[in-house]
């Protein structure tokens, strides 16, 4: 599970009139308000509907302020400031615990709140003895009668779920980035779902460990390739997406589906399917990052372990490829959700749209094994 930033080239040039580069080739933000942290304990802040760099010259390396007047000024062991609560929305590459409070990035003090005991007021209690659900996603036995047991991850789990979407249309925006790393609700007691998001080996196999330790962290557990978009017909696509919505968690997020109705760009009106694989602390409020091959790396890089290649050769870390020529240096399996991006995709710039959640398709369950 990794936090990811997707900046467009546009959005870099536009941001660098205002202020510098930093390390990792993105804006530095005008101001200090953490919003997010990397991998590599980098800061982060989001200005003008675009990431960027916390400068830490400027800032106080972790002294680096959110503004949000909580009483707290204390950072956690990532330079972010520990929430003041305990509710859990999202967590990082290394399983530390991330919340969203005052419209801000925040790390959950586990000295305070206890490790996977953080209760995300949807009485969803992940520990593994137990929840106040009755969900117990032990490994032996459990009361929904979903056996996790890893020797099988084939879906014939018996998940009879009488999950319903929720209703309403809300406006949000769109990013775009592939990193091959292991998503985020491919780890086991993120939801009530019928299976974890499928994860799979440098050679495409699917894994049946599910806590298989993520490829940008030096492990073996891969994004799959499969879990990439693709077009329905003119107007209709499917595909995956990493994703923060406002008023949820990964409790509600995890292998939900939604439908986003484009309102701009050239592809106003075009709709997309996309069932939530991944969530990042970074990401904004309604935000959907689209997984498409040679978007961006963003932070971090997997793909590089994954294909044994260097993966700094597929276009801008953030923004990815500037034409459909560059498709064909990535490896065969990932060229044709590359080349959707500039046909279909008609290569828009990170457009805003409605979304609404619906029933997931079957097409897409079938990529990522997972159910609500």
């Amino acid at each position: 599970m990794n936090s990811k930033l997707l900046l467009t080239i546009a959005g870099l040039v536009g941001a660098a009139a205002a202020a510098g580069y930093g390390p990792h080739g993105a804006p530095y933000c005008n101001g200090c308000t953490v919003t997010g942290t990397g991998g590599d304990n980098s800061l982060w802040g989001w200005e003008n509907n675009t990431a960027c760099e916390i400068d830490r010259n400027m800032c106080g390396g972790n002294n680096a302020s959110n503004n949000n007047n909580n009483n707290s000024n204390r950072t956690g062991p990532h330079g972010a400031r520990l929430c003041s609560g305990c509710t859990v929305t999202g967590t990082g590459g290394d399983n530390s615990l991330w919340g969203w409070e005052n419209n801000s990035a925040c790390e959950i003090d586990t000295s305070k709140c206890g490790g996977n005991n953080n209760n995300n007021n949807n009485n969803n209690n992940w520990n593994n003895n137990n929840n106040n659900n009755n969900n117990n996603w032990n490994n032996n036995n459990n009361n929904n009668n979903n056996n996790w047991n890893n020797n099988n991850n084939n879906n014939n789990n018996n998940h009879n779920s009488n999950y319903t979407p929720s209703s309403g249309k809300r406006h949000g925006k769109t990013t775009r980035y592939w990193d091959c790393c292991k998503p985020s609700c491919s780890w086991s007691g993120k939801a009530s779902v019928s299976h974890p998001v499928n994860t799979c080996s440098r050679n495409g196999s699917v894994l049946s460990d599910v806590n298989a330790k993520s490829g940008c962290d030096g492990g073996e557990a891969f994004m799959c390739t499969d879990q990439q978009p693709w077009a329905v017909n003119d107007n209709l696509s499917y595909g995956f997406a990493a994703a923060s919505i406002s008023g949820g968690s990964e409790a509600s997020w995890c292998c939900a589906c939604y439908k986003l109705t484009f309102t701009n760009t050239a592809i106003a009106g075009k709709q997309m399917i996309v069932q939530v694989t991944n969530t990042g602390g970074d990401l904004g409020e309604n935000h959907f990052d689209l997984q498409m091959p040679g978007g961006g790396l963003g932070i971090f890089d997997g793909c590089s372990s994954q294909f044994n290649t260097n993966a700094a050769s597929w276009g801008e870390r953030y923004g990815g490829l500037r034409s459909v020529d560059g498709c064909s240096n990535l490896p065969s399996s990932l060229q044709a959700g590359c080349r959707w991006r500039f046909g279909w995709f008609m290569n828009a710039d990170n457009p805003e749209m409605d979304f609404e959640e619906v029933e997931c398709p079957a097409e897409l369950v079938a990529k990522t094994g997972c159910r609500r």
